[in-house]
């Protein structure tokens, strides 16, 4: 006769169940626009004479591919990323990040079920005078064998479980975005740092040619002052200028040095380790076709601000679970098994014992926690928005920036080469005065050092188009949603316990 209450208050709590409180998320607009900058760019850039001196023209609405560093067109990059892909304990650490949140939605979406459990007991009771009907002066000792299944189940009227489910898979959304910017931010550091060892490797060429050419110089003033041609001092500003070039090498060595341990790193091997290719400005080509997504396109192509609004998401879905402890619950419970006295008799006689009931909890009174906890819900979604509007401005200006130096970058460069041919075409001809007295030796000497300083300005000028194209693809978001392979195929775990 009491199930039929209990089976209303169920159908009842039922067809409750299908609204949940709090707010329903829905994602940020994109922000309107047709272009980064203030002022429409460029296309195609300035163009230059010799390596990266190519113009560069934007193609807006172009698709980045997953590969993007391919566009560099060298053969040793691309091997190297894949290496790095497979072997990165980074990517690794990021995989098994992301695995561990898809289970804990597993977790979450374990609350849509009932709990089955079963067991077996076995007591010694003594039961009491009052409930047995016993005479006060008799007890009664007796052993208890009881085998039963119990289910237990909480039915989700106003959508707790509905969004903790919300909100652990937004956090798995955020960890899978984390392990897609892990990717991209690995990719432009093995890039970035090729481009560095190219220009260090172009610097370090730059100023052992010049070296050579003051120990040529210096050797020819050595011949001149065995005749009194010249002076001793002559003799010595020649040796301290081939001294203070000498000295610049142990630098740009040093820092070759550190870039290679650090591409072996990024490679996920020891510095000592062989098999680093060497990259020089000859064997990276810059991308001449660049494609440039759509302003409206950036928000669903950047990791970090994927990730961002997923812990958006998250913290909406956890104003609905603040909001929903305010409500009641009910929960339903039932049993069923056996019971004797003795294990033997548990499966004779009528042995069979069961019991269903409802049960319904609504917090009454708790010091203002629940409410407070409600606030702090929505406060800390306040703080999300407002970390995701800063992430979108930070990175519409990391486009404007990169694409406001792909012009910068190719009149630089531009003129760079210019100075570099000049300061050349310049020393050829003051060498050959030289010899014939036409000019001083310390007006060599000044020509010598403009086009050493000519030479490594150049250089850096070629690293930098390569460096902040490389930036503006990171900046665009990588295309990895071009990507066919996933991730965790491409990086296997380390170990397995």
């Amino acid at each position: 006769m009491t199930v039929f209450p209990i089976t209303r208050v169920a159908v009842c709590a039922l067809l409750l169940s299908g609204c949940a409180v709090g707010p329903d998320y829905k994602a940020p607009a994109a922000p309107e626009g047709d272009r980064y900058t203030p002022a429409p760019m460029i296309s195609p850039t300035a163009s230059a004479a010799g390596i990266e001196g190519a113009a560069q023209t934007l193609v807006p609405g172009a698709d980045i591919p997953a590969q993007w560093w391919s566009l560099f067109r060298s053969p040793e990059l691309d091997a190297l990323i894949k290496q790095a892909i497979q072997h990165s304990p980074n990517l690794a650490a990021a995989i098994a990040q992301l695995k561990a949140a898809q289970e804990d939605v597993t977790v979450a979406r374990a609350a849509f079920f009932p709990n089955l459990s079963a067991g077996v007991n076995d007591n010694r009771e003594r039961a009491s005078p009052i409930s047995s009907g016993l005479p006060p002066s008799q007890t009664l000792e007796l052993n208890v064998v009881q085998a039963a299944l119990n289910a237990s189940y909480t039915i989700d009227v106003f959508g707790a479980t509905r969004r903790a489910v919300e909100g652990a898979k937004a956090q798995s959304d955020y960890y899978d975005f984390e392990l897609e910017a892990a990717y991209l931010t690995l990719t432009s550091n093995i890039v970035n740092a090729a481009i560095k060892e190219a220009s260090l490797r172009a610097q370090i060429e730059a100023t052992q040619s010049v070296l050579a050419s003051q120990k040529h110089a210096l050797d020819l003033l050595n011949k001149q002052f065995q005749f009194g041609a010249v002076p001793k001092t002559t003799i010595l500003s020649q040796q301290s200028l081939v001294a203070a070039t000498e000295a610049t090498l142990p630098g740009l060595q040093k820092q070759l040095a550190q870039n290679r341990h650090l591409l072996s790193v990024l490679a996920g091997q020891l510095p000592s380790e062989p098999g680093i290719p060497e990259f020089t400005l000859a064997n990276l080509q810059l991308p001449v076709d660049i494609p440039v997504s759509l302003p409206s396109a950036l928000v669903q192509q950047r990791p970090d601000l994927r990730a961002s609004e997923a812990l958006l998401h998250s913290a909406s879905a956890q104003v609905g679970v603040a909001t929903a402890a305010l409500y009641p619950q009910i929960t339903l419970s039932g049993q069923y098994g056996r019971e004797a006295l003795k294990a033997s008799d548990l499966f004779k006689g009528p042995s069979t014992i069961w019991s269903i009931g409802a049960g319904l909890t609504q917090p009454i009174f708790n010091g203002g926690e629940l409410r407070a906890k409600r606030r702090a819900a929505e406060d800390a979604y306040d703080q999300a928005a407002a970390q995701y509007r800063q992430t979108v401005l930070t990175a519409f200006e990391n486009v404007a920036d990169s694409l406001r130096a792909l012009d910068t970058d190719a009149e630089s460069l531009k003129a760079y080469a210019e100075s570099e041919a000049v300061a050349h075409q310049s020393l050829d001809l003051s060498q050959s005065q030289y010899k014939f007295g036409a000019v001083s030796f310390v007006q060599l000497l000044q020509v010598e050092t403009q086009y050493q300083q000519a030479r490594d300005n150049l250089a850096q000028a070629q690293a930098a188009r390569l460096a902040d194209t490389a930036a503006l693809f990171q900046s665009l978001g990588g295309g990895w949603w071009n990507r066919v392979e996933p991730l965790a195929d491409a990086n296997p775990p380390v170990s397995k316990p």
